[in-house]
């Protein structure tokens, strides 16, 4: 009588270890981390080796300080904020992420595209972003000077100005100690546009920072 009594316990104290542990996969799936990059050339490794860019340095950083992060990279080189609105609701219904960072910006400028246009499309995709559920960070960029100091001051203030109205993280110059360094070509490839592989480590530093936050 003794040996189906001490079954029976051992069957009760295995079937509360798997549903304990069940729970506990269930925890960890809740807390599940899914970062989306929605990113123009500088963050899709235009004219780097692959995985070298920063994406990729995030991604590394990410399996050691918080294990089980995933990264979708959908950057397109040449993407403007306009076709990152346009691609971004379908993005997040397909991967559901957590967070959202907005790399986009830059070829608005390059292609001398409305500012009022610009500032919409960011508004909107941050507001998008975090009525999915998504933490959103958003990468400011600067506009090149030769468009006169009106103009570059208007474009900069684009990025805070869309933090503040929609709550965003905000990283104020995301080229910042590579496109304001001393001697900025070391930082670039031959196009003088896009930074080369020495310098995405920094481009990572500028971004760690905020994102760290936003993963605790």
């Amino acid at each position: 009588m003794t040996a189906p009594l001490f079954n029976r316990r051992h069957f009760n104290a295995s079937a509360l270890a798997l549903a304990g542990g069940g729970f506990g996969m269930a925890a960890l799936a809740a807390k599940a981390r899914k970062l989306l990059v929605l990113g123009d050339s500088l963050s899709a490794e235009y004219g780097l080796p692959r995985g070298t860019g920063w994406v990729a340095l995030l991604q590394k950083q990410l399996d050691q300080s918080h294990p089980g992060t995933v990264i979708v990279n959908a950057s397109i080189s040449g993407e403007t904020t306009s076709g990152g609105r346009s691609r971004l609701p379908a993005l997040l219904q397909q991967h559901q992420p957590t967070h959202v960072i907005i790399e986009l910006g830059g070829n608005d400028a390059l292609r001398g595209l409305s500012l009022a246009m610009t500032g919409d499309n960011l508004n909107f995709m941050a507001k998008a972003a975090k009525a999915a559920g998504a933490k959103v960070l958003l990468l400011g960029m600067q506009m090149p000077p030769n468009y006169g100091p009106e103009v570059t001051r208007q474009f900069a203030a684009l990025f805070p100005a869309t933090a503040r109205a929609t709550g965003a993280a905000l990283v104020p110059f995301f080229l910042k100690g590579v496109g304001d360094d001393a001697d900025p070509l070391r930082w670039f490839q031959a196009d003088r546009i896009h930074p080369n592989e020495a310098a995405q480590p920094r481009l990572l530093a500028n971004v760690w920072p905020e994102l760290k936050k936003q993963l605790q």
